[in-house]
């Protein structure tokens, strides 16, 4: 390498330091390439094509399904069944029984009663005379309904109905889900934004810097520029193209991230082109926002998915309530089917032996646990857990309005603090304009004007960061709303 000492008392290092230069040109320009004449990717894009096609989203819509899946197999438990037996047994030439039992059995959701419908026929040497029948059999036509217990809700309707609550449950971790993978993807989207002003403004400090490089370098060799202001030009050159090798894998990075979210259509991860650059952005006043506080603030109390999930826990935890009080009756289960020897409507049957109301069966069934003990306290711990549900409540609906407000709050700064960056950048502009003509008179220097201008650079990636920090806040915004941004 070369030092200042050398280039003050030996002009032929020049050369040497052009070709140095020359190399960083040469890199320079292979990332120069990357682009300048890119595909500009919007957000409202990147959007669609996550919420289209990315894994965790088409997850989260299976959750729906599953609970759908489970209501179904909740009605299964009013499905009509059909059931039937048969048992022979003979030794010695003696029939011992010869018993054929036949049932079908339609569930009622009105008072959790079955409708049964029947056919038995027991006969033989050996068989029980409560339960023996001719050789016709006999046919009975009857009800099963619960007196006291399970009258007005019982397993099967409570199990049914928390399967349905299950599915708006389902439906708002979904929501949740996909808003979290919404959220991701947008900050991602923004960082790779961040990194890509930086590339740029880095660029065009490198490019500008390279000019002028060689502008003084002329004038050196003419000899109207000291040596050492050639040295001073190349070295901030060479830091900008440092600086623009160390970002180049900073966007190179995001531009991995982004990649994360991008599927296609035949669930295939999508690596983002090179040549792909991020769209430009304006950020709306705030005023717009303000106007829309109110409405983003009732919306999220109406449907932001954590406090409907919060409600269909409190839906569920109410059912199960009243199950549980139901379950504090006694038991009172009555039983009545008309019987009748006949087997078809075509055969003649005697009067005394046909459907008729003095030929029943009648059966009644109670039970009633003296302590209920065990009702009493699982009731008891229903009423606890809705207790603290409604805490539960309560804290995550101030949490998400807190949470609003503190994005709104950090749009109305970010407002401010781009409104007197973009002053800033215009001064800054300003003043190196006026450096670059006092330099062309002779009466300023090149470390005045690398400094300016280095400052003007700095401003802008600040700049930049303020317009990602703005964005983020926007999508944080309605984040905490517990919806996705309108585009």
């Amino acid at each position: 390498m070369f030092s200042i000492k050398q280039l003050t008392k030996n002009r032929p290092v020049l050369p040497l330091v052009f070709l140095l230069v020359i190399h960083f040109v040469t890199c320079h320009a292979q990332t120069d390439t990357l682009n300048r004449s890119g595909r500009v990717f919007a957000l409202q894009d990147f959007e669609q094509i996550v919420l289209a096609n990315h894994p965790v989203v088409k997850q989260a819509g299976l959750l729906t399904d599953e609970a759908r899946a489970k209501v179904q197999q909740a009605w299964g438990d009013f499905d009509p069944a059909l059931k039937s037996y048969f048992g022979r047994k003979t030794f010695g030439n003696t029939e011992y029984y010869n018993n054929w039992s036949n049932e079908l059995k339609v569930p009622v959701w009105l008072g959790g009663a079955d409708l049964k419908v029947g056919y038995d026929r027991f006969v033989g040497t050996y068989t029980n005379p409560e339960t023996r029948t001719g050789v016709p059999g006999l046919t009975g036509l009857g009800l099963s309904i619960p007196i006291g217990q399970g009258f007005l809700i019982d397993s099967r309707r409570n199990t049914l109905r928390q399967s349905k609550v299950m599915v708006n449950y389902a439906e708002a971790e979904k929501i949740k889900q996909i808003n979290q993978v919404w959220f991701a993807a947008v900050k991602d989207y923004w960082n790779w934004f961040y990194a890509y002003r930086q590339f740029e403004l880095i660029r065009e400090g490198a490019d500008l810097a390279y000019k002028r490089f060689v502008a003084v370098k002329n004038q050196t060799l003419l000899g109207d520029k000291p040596a050492i202001d050639s040295v001073e030009a190349a070295i901030t050159f060479q830091e900008r193209s440092l600086q623009l090798e160390k970002i180049k894998v900073e966007l190179n990075n995001s531009r991995l991230l982004m990649s994360n979210h991008l599927w296609n259509d035949r669930e295939e991860p999508v690596e983002l082109a090179e040549n792909t650059i991020p769209q430009n952005t304006e950020p709306p006043a705030s005023a717009y926002y303000r106007n829309q506080l109110e409405t983003l603030i009732g919306n999220a109390a109406s449907t932001h998915p954590e406090l409907l999930l919060l409600k269909s826990k409190s839906l569920q935890l109410q059912l199960e309530r009243n199950y549980r009080r139901e379950m504090l009756k006694p038991k009172l289960n009555l039983s009545a089917s008309l019987i009748t020897s006949r087997t078809d409507f075509s055969n003649y049957v005697p009067e005394y032996y046909d459907l008729q109301w003095s030929n029943y069966k009648l059966g009644v069934d109670f039970s009633f646990p003296l302590f209920l003990r065990a009702q009493r306290g699982k009731l008891q711990e229903i009423k606890v857990k809705q207790l603290a549900l409604q805490y539960d409540v309560k804290q995550t609906g101030r949490e998400i309005n807190t949470n609003i407000l503190n994005a709104y709050n950090n749009l109305v700064a970010y407002e401010s603090q781009l409104a007197i960056q973009n002053l800033s950048i215009e001064n800054q502009q300003t003043l190196l304009n006026g450096e670059l003509a006092k330099f062309d008179l002779g009466e300023s220097t090149l470390f005045l004007i690398n400094s300016r201008e280095t400052k003007l650079i700095d401003m802008k990636i600040k700049m930049a960061e303020l317009v990602t920090g703005y964005q983020k806040a926007v999508a944080q915004l309605y984040y905490s709303v517990g919806s996705i941004a309108e585009r």
